[in-house]
């Protein structure tokens, strides 16, 4: 079988797809893993072999010299690396994080395929672009993308965990309105401050149920506050399936990271999207865009998330199930034809006419 690298790191909305990307390929190939420090954690190094390849952030700072050079030490570490394992072919998930890889890859005439997750080109994927076969998508309206290279575009459904299409089957009726809140794998303290005193102010006059992500450090007192409260409540920092959870819920509020996102959708669940705004090409607000133009979401602007807007849309939401009955469907329409079997032939063909 031929050696195959996956280059990821940093936050889960990278390593995450890098992770759904091996379980598409390890049948076919030998699956190799590079990942930063920030990523390790998302990785059992006991499945994978994964390597590590701390790229630096090149920020413009008195330190960016002694940067370029431990990038380019990174590449002669990648370029060893392929020549070892004998790699025929390199996956970038995108980010700064994938430089050193792509670097050494196009020094040794490895094939470089990319993966863009979110609706707006990053940089890195940007600048390997010329040089990949492919790159992966889930639209053609990729923007900063460039037009006399949209050829190079493979359209795929969002890669999302294959549990997800197994928990999609199993309908759940709620007897309490049941509300998720993800922050994404850094968490999002805004969401802790805002949420639980809606919660705790609608619990007054209904029973509501929360579960809800944050900070790990945050975990104990957050449920102490839901508990004293007599609200029900789970109590998470990262849960490698949260599908029991979207599952579990009725709305999800959420940032926009493209896979939180992904799994929602691929779960027919409305949710609420309050993107992050700093975040690069404003990327999060772009993703959450794609699914409101299809009717499957609400976006609430980060200067506008506040106690009393979201508890007027809350009361609205639940007091009037049309609106929410619409996006539901209009999920379940955009998602009948997207199967873990698709997507992975998807991938081998373009793999094997490149």
């Amino acid at each position: 079988m031929k050696n195959i690298l996956i280059s990821t790191g940093g936050s889960g909305g990278h390593v995450v797809p890098a992770k759904i990307l091996c379980e598409h390929l390890q049948s076919n190939f030998n699956v190799f893993i590079s990942t930063d420090l920030r990523g390790l954690k998302y990785l059992d190094d006991k499945k994978n072999d994964v390597v590590l390849i701390n790229t630096p952030k090149l920020n413009f700072n008195i330190f960016f010299i002694f940067k370029i050079f431990q990038v380019i030490y990174l590449a002669i570490k990648a370029v060893l690396l392929m020549k070892k394992n004998k790699i025929s072919i390199v996956f970038s998930t995108g980010g700064y994080m994938s430089l050193p890889v792509c670097l050494g890859a196009k020094f040794l005439g490895v094939k470089i395929y990319l993966l863009e997750p979110n609706i707006v080109l990053g940089r890195t994927n940007k600048l390997f672009l010329r040089f990949c076969n492919k790159i992966f998508s889930y639209t053609r309206n990729l923007k900063n993308f460039p037009e006399k290279l949209k050829n190079k575009i493979q359209i795929i459904s969002p890669l999302v965990k294959k549990n997800l299409y197994e928990k999609r089957e199993v309908k759940t009726e709620n007897k309490v309105f049941c509300l998720l809140v993800v922050g994404g794998s850094q968490g999002a303290k805004i969401f802790d401050d805002i949420v639980k005193d809606v919660i705790i102010n609608y619990s007054k006059k209904n029973e509501i149920k929360i579960i809800q992500q944050t900070n790990k450090s945050n975990i104990d007192n957050l449920k102490n506050i839901y508990d004293e409260a007599e609200v029900e409540n789970i109590i998470f920092d990262f849960e490698e399936n949260l599908a029991d959870f979207i599952n579990q819920s009725d709305l999800c509020i959420t940032r926009a990271g493209a896979s939180t996102l992904a799994e929602l959708s691929m779960m027919n669940k409305p949710f609420l999207t309050v993107p992050l705004v700093s975040a690069k090409d404003n990327h999060q607000f772009e993703n959450a865009n794609f699914y409101k133009n299809l009717g499957c979401c609400w976006i609430m602007s980060q200067k506008d998330f506040n106690v009393i807007n979201l508890e007027k849309f809350l009361d609205h939401l639940i007091m009037n199930k049309f609106e929410y009955n619409v996006k539901k469907n209009n999920l379940e329409k955009h998602n009948f034809q997207n199967s873990w079997n698709d997507i992975n032939q998807k991938i081998l063909d373009t793999i094997n006419e490149n």
